[in-house]
């Protein structure tokens, strides 16, 4: 089944979300880092501004900007519609209310906009789809990263997890997960099955950090080879 950009809700977050949701220091900003399922984040822009080596990988990178655009545009509204409904399972400390967070979030994905085209033709973003197997050489990235995908849809079921945290330490010595929830903001059976399938091969921990907006969204999976 071909891929559809109407079905994806795109959402994009900020260069200090990820360092804050990832728990990358300084010693990590030398590294090469790959970002699975990167969307419309602002990451690989920032990073690059600051001389870190970033490569995103999203299916929606098949699409070009104004097709992007038009669905982050059309999404927005169910997004901060979705927002509003389960309010009460965010905390607004940091974020102080959903005008704040809607500006940041755009913010976000207008920066990525932006660097968009010129990041394509740099081949900083790649069109890629997990489990597929990647181009890149055994241990070519110090550092995989994977934001509000892996371990939080658990409809994708246990194989695919597998297959795609397996083809992600392939490619990286180091791979974090964040958060350890699923979409109802449950911690799953999926998230021990997947660990309890990579101890005996992995080194694994799980880090509480300091950003948490979803409650109970504060946990970090690091899993080194």
């Amino acid at each position: 089944m071909a891929f559809r950009l109407d079905n994806v809700v795109p959402w994009g977050r900020t260069f200090e979300e990820y360092r804050q949701m990832f728990m990358l220091d300084e010693a990590d900003m030398q590294a090469k880092i790959l970002d699975f399922g990167a969307g419309p984040s602002s990451f690989n822009f920032q990073a690059r501004q600051k001389g870190i080596e970033v490569i995103s990988l999203d299916p929606i990178y098949e699409f070009n900007k104004q097709e992007i655009k038009k669905r982050i545009d059309e999404a927005s509204v169910t997004v901060m519609k979705q927002m509003q409904d389960n309010y009460d399972n965010y905390l607004w400390d940091k974020i102080k209310n959903l005008n704040e967070l809607k500006k940041l979030r755009m913010s976000a994905m207008e920066l990525f906009l932006s660097d968009y085209e010129n990041g394509k033709k740099e081949k900083r973003y790649i069109c890629y789809s997990l489990p597929e197997r990647l181009m890149f050489e055994d241990n070519s990235f110090e550092i995989g990263l994977s934001s509000h995908f892996l371990l939080m849809y658990t409809a994708l079921g246990y194989d695919f997890h597998i297959k795609a945290i397996s083809e992600m330490l392939r490619v990286c010595k180091e791979i974090r997960i964040f958060p350890l929830l699923d979409l109802n903001s449950e911690r799953s059976d999926l998230t021990d099955n997947v660990i309890k399938y990579f101890k005996a091969r992995c080194s694994l921990k799980i880090k509480e950090t300091d950003y948490e907006f979803q409650k109970g969204g504060n946990k970090l999976l690091v899993i080194k080879k």
